[in-house]
């Protein structure tokens, strides 16, 4: 399919230098031969692994435990050991510096320092992800995106209580339907639109021009997903709903409830025949999809469990409480975390993709106003995603894709390009 709209198809360093003992400096040299070298070479495999290890290793923390004398009075002479060693640590570990604070200023187009100015001028900083357009609608938050598969529009829905469709050749808003009130959760399956309102749920059918009205839930709905032929809705009572799409009659039974969380839930997956919910209670709860009752309560996080994904036979959660926990099934069927990734902020939403050589990269947007984009299994990270307000909407589209929505009300369209000289798997 062709989008036309879319686009698709200074400083100086000063080394410090300190006369040091001959005995001092052999010890370093081993603790550098036992790291070895990092061949640049080597690649990541798609799927996880079951346990995730950083193999870029900070080699000064590594050198510290090594070499931090018991009496803390020496560690002024370690500290220029370490600045002597420094051009040898950069020659054994590769790093990408990335440019981690972009100009607020440039953000409201406000910069007067053009190119003189020290911060980026970006939207983006890294590698293997280029900006085709933004789109400029809604009036408040962006609270969905979904680009139903084999579709020429993009559906998007805000605070503002409205729903949008843009049009892929043009890339401009092809129509927008006020609901009356705020909308908490936007997702597509197949030919449906699900919209998630205050206390009810809006269902559309693209295809044929079909629309429901599910009502039966309190407050408003924040998270929806779809398992089979089975609607699954948080909402802000702290229940989760669940109807079954019925295609001899057409049309929507139920819903069950599932009750437990003591809190909003805010976050859905399903993943191995296992529903998984996040909640404004800190927990996640592990729910069997045929049964709908509730077999594992997950507690490893300390706030709110804002976004969950299933990949790969992993689950990853983020939270308020600056951390990205993996989780896996034991041999015993109960899940557990095998890997806590922390952030300086707290983290809003989580997304999974494949770039243009098909390696898998975890998203996770922040409350910094940024995404940061990780490689996996490693966490490497290899860029970051700007934005004058707080991203919490990510969604993954064909033909690599990708498009993320702000606080603000703006929609962005990014693709995933290869880098010069590498090949698609």
């Amino acid at each position: 399919m062709s989008y036309g709209g879319f686009a698709q198809d200074s400083g100086s360093t000063r080394v410090v230098r300190h006369h040091q003992s001959h005995r001092k400096t052999n010890t370093i040299r081993s603790v550098l031969d036992r790291v070895g070298p990092v061949n640049s070479d080597d690649s990541v495999s798609p799927l996880l692994p079951g346990s995730f290890i950083h193999r870029n290793l900070p080699l000064r923390s590594i050198l510290r435990s090594e070499l931090m004398p018991k009496d803390h009075r020496s560690s002024s002479k370690l500290n220029s050991t370490l600045r002597t060693c420094e051009p040898e640590l950069k020659q054994r570990l590769p790093v990408i510096n990335l440019q981690k604070k972009v100009c607020r200023y440039w953000l409201s187009g406000n910069c007067v320092r053009g190119d003189k100015c020290h911060y980026l001028h970006s939207l983006f900083s890294g590698k293997g992800l280029s900006i085709l357009v933004q789109l400029k609608g809604h009036q408040k938050a962006v609270r969905g995106i979904a680009f139903p598969s084999g579709s020429e529009k993009l559906y998007t829905c805000s605070k503002d209580g409205l729903i949008r469709s843009w049009d892929c050749h043009t890339g401009q808003c092809a129509d927008a339907n006020n609901l009356g009130c705020e909308i908490g959760s936007l997702i597509s399956a197949g030919p449906w639109v699900f919209v998630g309102m205050l206390n009810a749920i809006k269902a559309f059918n693209i295809d044929t021009n079909a629309e429901y009205c599910l009502t039966g839930p309190v407050g408003l709905v924040y998270a929806i997903t779809v398992e089979r032929d089975v609607l699954f809705t948080g909402a802000q009572d702290g229940t989760i709903y669940a109807w079954k799409f019925n295609p001899e009659s057409n049309s929507f039974q139920g819903p069950a409830l599932l009750k437990g969380h003591e809190g909003a839930v805010v976050s859905l997956v399903v993943g191995a025949n296992r529903l998984y919910s996040g909640s404004m209670d800190h927990n996640i709860k592990v729910w069997d999809v045929d049964t709908l009752q509730c077999i594992q309560t997950l507690n490893g996080h300390s706030a709110v469990v804002m976004s969950l994904l299933f990949w790969d036979q992993h689950l990853f959660s983020c939270s308020l409480d600056n951390t990205v926990k993996v989780w896996a099934a034991s041999e015993d069927c109960n899940v557990e975390v095998i890997y806590t990734h922390n952030e300086e902020d707290g983290v809003l939403a989580l997304c999974g993709a494949l770039d243009a050589e098909a390696k898998p990269v975890l998203l996770c947007s922040c409350n910094d106003n940024s995404i940061h984009l990780y490689e996996l299994p490693s966490f490497s990270e290899r860029g970051r995603i700007y934005a004058t307000q707080e991203i919490r909407s990510i969604h993954i589209g064909s033909g690599g894709l990708l498009f993320t929505g702000d606080e603000a009300g703006l929609v962005t369209v990014w693709k995933w390009v290869s880098e010069p000289g590498s090949q698609a798997s």
